[in-house]
């Protein structure tokens, strides 16, 4: 199979092997998912932000579950992610903490399956984890993001110092 050179060989095979392709596009997908995402009102009153970037995520790679890379990873084990901002649903205050911090709006992306962990993007692409130890910077584009969590870089931890 032949790698499309936008990511590395291994995570161009995990990508190919759960269903994505270069210009696979799901439009549709995505604005039902912005549509449920913008209808959804915690009960403290807490919405999602949708844009563009999100929207655009979600068309390229969303429903997919990505099985980690093979092997040990570059700096921890290597992690899966699956890409279903439903998942991020019921996280709509948690996500808006997370985005007032960062001064961005941010939107809910998946979840790494194994840790729990929810991913959210936000406004300009950038990727980020929050998980029960805390906030982490997974990459500046969603291709960087995935390329760090299923190959097992180290995001970097967000801090308010």
């Amino acid at each position: 199979m032949p790698n499309s050179t936008r990511f590395p060989v291994g995570v161009d095979a995990a990508l190919r092997a759960a269903g994505w392709r270069p210009g696979r596009w799901d439009i549709k997908a995505a604005e039902e998912w912005a549509d449920r995402l913008r209808a959804h009102v915690s009960p403290g009153g807490h919405r999602h932000a949708v844009f563009p970037a999100a929207v655009e995520a979600w068309a390229e790679f969303g429903g997919l579950a990505i099985a980690a890379a093979a092997g040990p990873g570059r700096l921890l084990a290597p992690t899966a992610v699956t890409v279903d901002p439903m998942l991020g649903l019921h996280q709509a205050r948690t996500i808006g903490d997370l985005g007032r911090a960062l001064e961005v709006e941010i939107s809910p992306l998946g979840e790494e399956p194994g840790s729990g962990a929810l991913l959210a993007i936000d406004e300009e692409g950038r990727v980020y984890a929050v998980d029960h130890t805390g906030d982490w910077y997974a990459g500046a584009t969603i291709d960087r993001a995935l390329t760090t969590l299923l190959t097992g870089l180290r995001p970097t931890r967000l801090t308010t110092a």
